[in-house]
């Protein structure tokens, strides 16, 4: 036998023999690997990271932080005031960086605060998208967590066969490029789900019935639908008065279904764009290469019906920018254009994005530039522009398309409208969420008196603060016993509805963060995470997990 001392150098060259083979395979061996960049996969990492853990976020783009980073600067809060843990931290340091003088080139922060009520005693819920990068960047950096950028998971017609398993663990997952993350917890920030879809996870896409979980607003909604909506008759036909000469584009041929049930369409995507009206930071709309008049002949006709406002929301940021949002019948949502895109491989993805910027470019430019956009509003649209110094190695487009809505887990619990209405109480409860119910439209269709009409808006206010129930972020355990998922998190559509805000993805980051470093200390299963052990962690970082406080007005709509 060979003495112990011996026994150890050889052990001790075998595995750095293992290590300097997966460094040359490209693996990196983390304790945790995060794929998916956005806010929540972000907090998730730094949280870990927080905690001792060797974490590697993995973001498939060139860019972090999602919509947090990609002009979602007015924050869709709820109830500030259920927002805590690391995720106000960022909000936090958000007010910090605009106290100094140098953060302020446009205007002054009193002119801000004169127009606008994102501000906070410890917090400022509206930034430029910069100013969230650098934050996010300090906050990763501070932490020590691993960043690789522009590695994906390979898919193929829908399908990625990038997932090594044993039993019901990951054990290793690889890149397009052949690069290999092995790791004992595996979590999915993706807006898409596609690394719980790759493991094998139950998902679900689309509207549910209301039959199914006894709900009351889920499902194909006409009725609800009163909001951003038609107020004036607008005829769908290509030839007005003339159904033989077909629809114009973006109608729905059919029925719209019937109320309450069932579909797999997606609410409608859009862009969250950053404009400035001042002169030095302006750039003038673009015109796309492709315009084609007749993609906004809707909107035009509705003009010409007697509409007379811009086509879009904004809010304020500072530096008198904005955070420009769909508002309205006819706006910056692509209603019906992203219904193939979270199942879709990432030629027929860049595609849809594709169509999605020309459409969003092309509006913009029709409100500001078309004769049949009436004088006083061309006027208006043609003061602002895109940012000049935002998203500049993008021609000042935001990187992230608005994913609001795709896969969905079908995990240990399903949130739903009783959850959000507080009929059920959770008893693991992470974290808060507090905005409205709130799904934007899936289609348009010809009503009966033969107009135009938008399906599927649906806005249901004053939700007072409710738990997010732990076993919400875990799949079922035959499933997968070492993944965690706080974006593509397990809830009904209506439920998603009001969870799926950016501060809440940040908060459920940290739980699903705590969790992975209590399950990897306790040596076991994301899903037997003891609850008193993890609440007491989240409660020393300062989340909230229960509401003990009165309601008070919803915030934005997002």
């Amino acid at each position: 036998m060979l003495p112990r001392n011996t026994l150890s150098f050889l052990l001790a060259i075998l595995i750095a023999g293992i290590a300097c083979a997966a460094a040359a395979r490209g693996e990196e061996t983390s304790d945790i690997v995060v794929y998916g960049g956005t806010g929540g996969g972000i907090v998730a990492a730094v949280q870990a990271a927080r905690q001792g853990k060797h974490v590697t976020l993995i973001e498939p783009t060139q860019h972090l932080g999602g919509m947090t980073t990609g002009g979602l600067g007015a924050t869709d809060t709820g109830n500030e005031r259920a927002i805590g843990g690391v995720s106000r931290e960022f909000y936090h340091r958000i007010l910090k960086f605009y106290e100094q003088p140098s953060a302020w080139n446009a205007e002054t922060p009193a002119e801000y605060k004169k127009r606008e009520h994102y501000y906070q005693r410890d917090a400022l819920f509206g930034f430029e998208p910069h100013v969230a990068s650098k934050i996010y960047g300090d906050m990763l950096a501070e932490a020590g967590v691993h960043v690789v950028l522009g590695k994906r998971l390979p898919r193929t017609r829908g399908v990625t066969m990038s997932v090594r398993k044993e039993g019901s663990r990951i054990v290793s997952i690889t890149m397009e490029d052949g690069g290999v993350f092995p790791a004992k917890i595996f979590i999915d920030a993706t807006y898409e789900g596609d690394l719980l879809a790759a493991a094998g996870v139950s998902y679900t896409i689309g509207r549910e019935a209301n039959s199914q979980y006894g709900e009351t607003y889920d499902g194909i909604e006409t009725s609800q639908a009163k909001g951003h909506q038609f107020t004036l008759a607008v005829d769908p036909f290509d030839h007005p008065g003339q159904p033989d000469s077909g629809l114009l584009p973006g109608i729905h041929p059919g029925a719209p279904g019937i109320d309450g049930d069932a579909d797999k369409r997606v609410q409608a995507f859009n862009y969250r764009i950053c404009m400035s009206d001042a002169a030095a930071d302006r750039v003038p709309f673009p015109k796309p290469a492709h315009y084609e008049e007749r993609n906004y002949e809707l909107l035009l006709r509705y003009y010409e019906a007697g509409f007379a406002s811009l086509p879009w929301g904004s809010r304020g940021m500072p530096n008198r920018k904005t955070d420009t949002n769909n508002n309205g019948a006819f706006s910056t949502d692509a209603i019906g254009m992203a219904d193939a895109y979270p199942e879709a491989d990432y030629a027929t993805r860049d595609k849809i994005t594709a169509q999605h910027i020309e459409f969003v470019q092309g509006l913009l430019w029709t409100a500001a530039n078309s004769p049949r956009v009436p004088e006083k509003v061309r006027r208006e649209a043609a003061k602002w522009g895109l940012a000049k110094d935002e998203f500049a190695d993008n021609d000042h487009w935001p990187y992230q398309l608005y994913v609001r809505e795709a896969r969905r887990m079908i995990g240990s619990y399903v949130m739903t409208e009783g959850d959000i209405m507080h009929k059920h109480i959770a008893a693991d409860s992470v974290g808060l969420g507090s905005y409205n119910m709130d799904s934007h439209n899936t289609q348009r269709y010809v009503d009966a008196a033969g107009h135009v009409r938008n399906e599927g808006d649906v806005q249901i206010h004053g939700i007072v603060p409710y738990g997010i129930s732990y076993q919400s972020l875990v799949p079922k355990e035959t499933e997968c016993t070492n993944l965690l998922v706080p974006v593509c998190m397990s809830a009904t559509h209506i439920a998603y509805g009001s969870i799926r805000m950016e501060p809440v993805f940040m908060i459920l980051g940290q739980a699903v963060g705590s969790a992975a470093s209590i399950a990897i200390d306790d040596k076991t299963t994301v899903q037997h995470v003891p609850y008193p052990a993890l609440a007491k962690q989240l409660l020393a970082d300062r989340q909230i997990l229960e509401w003990a406080g009165k309601p008070s007005a919803p915030g934005n709509r997002n």
